[in-house]
């Protein structure tokens, strides 16, 4: 389920904590279900599991995934769907370069305001 490209310039517990979450959205996984352990994970992905423990750890900081000591690691029952101040202002950052890229190709306001929506409702699908 969880696909690591070492091409990437994000780093490896970054991939992972945003393949969780797509897959989150997209229903992949569902609240109450289980995902693989840190060790089992790391073997899965030819990793360290301190990488797999960093993405886990930010993960259950920002409630998408509870661990349950001798039980396991799920996905959480109601998964906080409330902007985080910061992260929304790390994003819209992040957004300000492929922003600038479009305006140079010439696309319009309203153009890029759709490519915006059109990625939206892909990942509501």
């Amino acid at each position: 389920m969880i696909k690591i490209d070492l091409k990437r310039d994000t780093p490896i517990y970054e991939q992972i904590i945003e393949q969780v979450k797509f897959h989150v959205v997209k229903g992949n996984i569902k609240p109450g279900m289980s995902i693989p352990s840190v060790r089992k994970l790391a073997l899965e992905l030819n990793i360290t599991p301190g990488t797999v423990a960093k993405a886990y750890q930010e993960l259950e900081r920002q409630g998408i995934i509870e661990t349950i000591r001798g039980k396991g690691t799920f996905i959480a029952g109601e998964v906080e769907r409330q902007p985080d101040e910061e992260k929304l202002k790390s994003v819209k950052k992040s957004m300000e370069p492929c922003i600038l890229e479009l305006k140079m190709m010439g696309l319009s306001e309203s153009e890029v305001v759709g490519m915006v929506k059109e990625l939206y409702q892909d990942l509501s699908k």
